[in-house]
Formats: structure tokens, sequence, C-alpha cells
């Protein structure tokens, strides 16, 4: 028993090590295929991220749309069907063409994408009415479900809007909790569907088109839930004097409405919040990072800058350092850049950071001489312009 059990285990680890040796020797031979065109490559990608392309794709999409209101209008159609035929045309070959550019790009990563999978399935089906109109013929009885299903053309903008990824997000994620409260409405409604039944539909005065059997009863219950015309409801089974219809009623409102999809209400506006936080950290961060790359760019530059101006200041022989600091103090202008985390705790710095605050003292010094020496020369015109107006009358008083 030992014996077989020890086989066993050995079949089982030279099986899985001949199995990771293919997978080393598969991802070896992936790993050394490597493309010719990165440079294609790159540009179509730059292509398909720019913002000018998803305006172009957004754009065809509404327009697409627009076009297949129009389509629903048989006067419309008649009267343009050329134009119809060409702009059919058009869109498919925008959406093929954004099908093929995109797995040009990552032919391998584009499959794990569902939005990208999505794509790929309104694809198919803009190709189905052809497709049957050419096997079928166009008398095929039915073309018209295969034309209707085009309106999912429209879904392509979930691929271009972030805010309605975010939704669908949120929707996924509430997946198992509303499906066990769909679940529990589910019971709920068994429960009352089986005893409706039994209390309305089985005596001689019952209402069978509503409890007449457990398909009927469960419609009646879904209506009962929704609380449209319950009212129209329980008039019929008062009509028919049944004494418990009326506690059979508000109880199953008050347990399904109330309860129940209150429940189901609350728990997608709480995950579509946490989605929503969840959307908007996501772009604090992304615009964090974008103004830390310009940062990084940005300091890069001035170190660059700051580096040639003292490489510049080494080339030059000096006798002392005060004859270096000053030389280089003259060197600089207001839009030379200074980078505090490398040059602003070196001793050239400091020195020039310190005679400029004593020349702005000086400034400041002589401008108040001069604020000073102008309140002065008022105040002496002040004095000066009684005296003046004095002489002036007594010329006159003279003349007379």
């Amino acid at each position: 028993m030992s014996q077989h059990f020890y086989h066993q285990n050995h079949t089982r680890v030279i099986s899985s090590s001949l199995l990771e040796n293919v997978l080393l020797l598969f991802y070896e031979t992936l790993w050394k295929f490597q493309r010719k065109d990165t440079q294609c490559q790159a540009f179509v990608k730059r292509v398909i991220m720019s913002r000018l392309f998803k305006i172009i794709m957004i754009s065809t999409v509404s327009t697409n749309a627009f076009f297949m209101v129009l389509w629903t209008d048989y006067k419309t159609r008649y009267n343009l069907f050329r134009l119809f035929e060409v702009s059919e045309l058009i869109f498919v070959s925008i959406y093929s063409s954004e099908f093929c550019m995109k797995l040009y790009v990552d032919p391998i990563n584009y499959w794990k994408d569902g939005y990208n999978l999505l794509d790929v399935i309104i694809i198919i089906i803009i190709f189905i009415p052809y497709s049957l109109r050419k096997i079928k013929g166009k008398h095929y009885p039915y073309l018209n479900i295969a034309d209707g299903v085009q309106s999912l053309r429209i879904l392509k903008l979930v691929t271009y809007s972030r805010g309605i990824r975010t939704l669908i997000t949120a929707v996924g994620q509430t997946a198992y909790t509303v499906a066990s409260v769909l679940i529990l409405l589910f019971v709920l409604m068994y429960i009352f569907a089986v005893l409706g039944f039994c209390l309305f539909g089985v005596p001689e005065r019952a209402d069978l088109n509503n409890w007449g059997n457990l398909a009927l009863a469960f419609f009646t219950l879904f209506s009962l839930a929704t609380v449209d015309g319950w009212t129209d409801l329980q008039q019929q089974l008062d009509a028919r004097n049944f004494i418990l219809s009326r506690s059979f009623t508000i109880i199953f409102i008050l347990l399904a409405s109330f309860v129940f999809l209150s429940m189901f209400v609350g728990v997608m506006i709480i995950h579509t919040e946490d989605s929503v936080k969840k959307f908007e950290r996501e772009l604090m961060l992304e615009r964090h990072m974008t103004l830390m790359e310009e940062k990084h760019v940005i300091l890069k530059r001035q170190q660059e800058e700051v580096s040639k101006l003292m490489q510049t200041q080494k080339n030059v022989d000096h006798k002392s350092f005060t004859e270096l600091v000053e030389k280089f103090k003259k060197t600089l202008r207001h839009t030379d850049p200074m980078v505090l985390d490398d040059f602003g705790t070196s001793l050239p710095f400091i020195d020039v950071y310190l005679s400029t605050l004593d020349n702005q003292d000086a400034t400041i010094y002589k401008l108040q001489e001069l604020y000073y020496e102008i309140v002065h020369v008022l105040s002496l015109m002040l004095e000066d312009l009684p005296q003046k107006k004095q002489s002036q009358s007594l010329e006159k008083v003279e003349e007379k």
C-alpha cells in the first residue's frame, strides 16, 4: 500500500515537472520572439490613446445612433436610402479599422479586456445581417431581429467613458449581494404565491384571472411588489368577500416593497458610492502622478542649467572664494533657476541670498529717504501758498 502511494506521488512529481519544463520552453520561445515593427506599433498606440482618436470614435458612434433613429421612419428610410447605405459602409469601416489597430498594437492582451471583447461581439453583430442576406436571402423571416439587434452598437460608447465603466463596475461588484436579495424575494413570492392560490384560487368564488394558478399568482405578486395597480387587485378580492385579503396584501407589500426592494436599492447606492469614490481617488492619483512627472522634468532641467552655470564658473581661475562668489553673482539673472534641493544649502547661494537681502534693505532705505524729501518739499510748498495769495490780494487793492 505504501509502495503504491509512493509510486503515485512519484508519477505526479514527474508529470508536474514535465509540464513546468514545457511551459518554460514555451515562454522562452515567446520571449525570444520580438517584433521588428516596434516604431510602427508605438505610433499606432499613440494614435489610439490620443484624445483626437477618442473624439472621432465617440462622434462616429453618436452619429451612427442618430442615423439608426432616422432609419426607423419608413418615409425617411425610403427617401434617404442611398445615404443610409453609404453611411453604413463608413461606420463599419471605422469600427473594423479600430478593431484592427487595437489588435495590431497588442494581439495577446487585447483579449484579456472585457470591453475589447464587447467591441468584438458588436462587430460580429454588425456582420450578421449581411451574412443572413447573402445566405438566406432578403426575405428571411428572422432578418428583422438581426436588424433590431444593431442598436447594440451604441454600447461602444462604454469603452470611451470612464464614468459609465465605473457604474458597470459597481453593478458587477453588487452582483453577489443583489443575487442574495433577489433569491430572498423569490422565496417570499413563492410562499405568498402558494398561500394566495390556496386562499383566493381554490374556492368557487375564486379570482381565477389573478390567482387561478401559480404562474398567475407570481405575476399578481409582482404587481403588488412594485405597487402598480394594487388597489384594483384588492378591489377584485373585496368584491368576492375574502376575509384575509387585506391582511395578505398589506403584509406582502410591506415585506416585498418596503423591505426587499428598499434593501436592493440601498445595496446599489452603497456600492455605487464606493465605486465613485474609488474613481475619484484614481483621478486624483493620476493627476498627482502627472504633476510629479512634470515637476521631475522641470527639476531635472533646472539641475542641468545650474550645473552648467557652476561648470562655467569652475573653468575660470579665481584668486579667492569671495571673488568667485562676486563674479557668480554678476552672471545671475532673475530668470536663472534655483534648485533648493541641491543648490539652496550651498555657501555660494547663501552668500548671494544675504547680499540680495542687503541690497533690498539699501533700496528700501533710499526709498524712505526719497519719500521724506518729497514730503518736506510738499510741506514747504504748502507754507508758501498762503503768502503768495496775500501778496496777490494786496496788489489788486493797490491797483484799485
